[in-house]
């Protein structure tokens, strides 16, 4: 992540919360962030002002002043902030916010924010009670009605707590990412296949899905519509998309099929191989039994035929090969598909690759031009590729 150039108006009410904000500032510091801090009276009893001065490296505002700060800020002006977040933010700022009351620096820098356009984030943080308060809840609607994103609390023991620091910073740098995917559906396939042996058992495979997942999680925050097809997966999406579960290979299968006329495809999911017929009820244990296995249908060889607009990204894994075999096998599979890139990865590798959060790859498209990126994790190979797709 990084946040360099970008100006965040941080501010702060009158939650216990408030002590963690603090460390939000530094954190974003770090990114390269410039950080404003607005305080309100409540919040003063709390945390001390100066600590939020160190924190940002900027003077704190507590109350509007002949300097119009929040004109300065968050009005129409070309220095305005690229993001405006109250972290944390209680039932009562909520609802002054919901009714545009600015009778705090923090009320009236977001009620100006609003009026201009700027992306604004709203962290709460009170009593578990008070969170599920109709009212609460009505105003938490009606400020999401008019595009206010809200962050979902820790609830735990009867409190609406602040979530994690990094969680916040991570949903601060989606909303300024830059949008370059918009306009476009993605459809993406993650995690493995179960094919069923009996009513209790099956056959699958190591995939966690969470290339697939991650995939799918950027792409949305770059701005594109996306159609994720899942098998089991060890991991879920954390954005907002169209989210179809499937089992079987034949459920991926026709689950692609049917929505393959997006633009883009990327097709991650490790689908079995083989199937077979299941047998109803339990096979008895303790005794030796055969299966009969069944080739499935190769998903990425039929998925030109249904759309051949499709800018269709494949994946090929290989065991112990050479760097050579391994783009030489990429490349035939990108041929008998007619697959626009390919990405292949060595199994063997323990440092990276299926159950692991890391992996290394090379990408090789049709003019056999080979892209390597080296081990890194794989949210960072997620970017890589919708890099070479948008």
């Amino acid at each position: 992540m990084n946040l360099r150039g970008k100006k965040i108006v941080v501010c702060v009410t009158g939650s216990v919360a408030a002590i963690e904000t603090p460390k939000l500032v530094r954190e974003l510091r770090r990114l390269g962030a410039d950080i404003f801090c607005v305080i309100s009276k409540s919040a003063k009893g709390i945390i001390h002002q100066d600590v939020l001065e160190w924190a940002s490296n900027n003077k704190v505002v507590t109350r509007i002043t002949g300097n119009v700060e929040h004109v300065k800020l968050a009005g129409n002006v070309p220095e305005k902030a690229d993001l405006i977040i109250v972290a944390p933010a209680t039932a009562n700022t909520i609802g002054k916010i919901a009714n545009a009351i600015d009778d705090t620096a923090v009320t009236t820098f977001v009620t100006t924010a609003l009026g201009t356009g700027i992306p604004l984030i709203i962290v709460p943080a009170m009593h578990g009670s008070m969170y599920k308060h109709p009212i609460v809840k009505e105003n938490i609607a009606k400020l999401k009605r008019i595009n206010v994103s809200f962050m979902q609390p820790r609830v735990e023991e009867g409190k609406a707590k602040f979530p994690p620091v990094k969680s916040v910073v991570e949903t601060i740098s989606n909303s300024l990412a830059e949008k370059d995917l918009a306009g476009k559906t993605i459809l993406v396939t993650a995690g493995p296949t179960v094919e069923a042996i009996d009513s209790l058992r099956y056959l699958t495979n190591k995939s966690s899905g969470k290339t697939g997942v991650w995939i799918a999680d950027a792409a949305v925050v770059r701005g594109a519509k996306v159609i994720l097809i899942r098998g089991p997966t060890k991991v879920e999406p954390t954005q907002q998309m169209r989210d179809i579960k499937v089992n079987s290979a034949k459920e991926m299968f026709t689950a692609v099929k049917k929505n393959s006329k997006a633009g883009i495809m990327i097709h991650t999911a490790a689908v079995a191989d083989y199937t077979l017929k299941e047998k109803q009820g339990k096979i008895e244990s303790g005794k030796s039994f055969s299966l009969k296995l069944t080739p499935t249908a190769k998903i990425l060889d039929q998925v030109k035929k249904w759309n051949k607009k499709i800018f269709l990204v494949g994946f090929k894994a290989e065991y112990g090969v050479p760097e050579k075999q391994l783009v030489e096998s990429a490349f035939k599979k990108l041929k008998e598909s007619k697959a626009d890139l390919i990405v292949a990865n060595d199994l063997k590798k323990k440092t990276g690759g299926i159950g692991h959060n890391s992996n290394e790859v090379y990408v090789v498209d049709r003019a056999k031009k080979v892209r390597h990126f080296g081990l890194m994790h794989k949210k960072d190979i997620a970017n890589k590729i919708l890099a070479l797709v948008k």
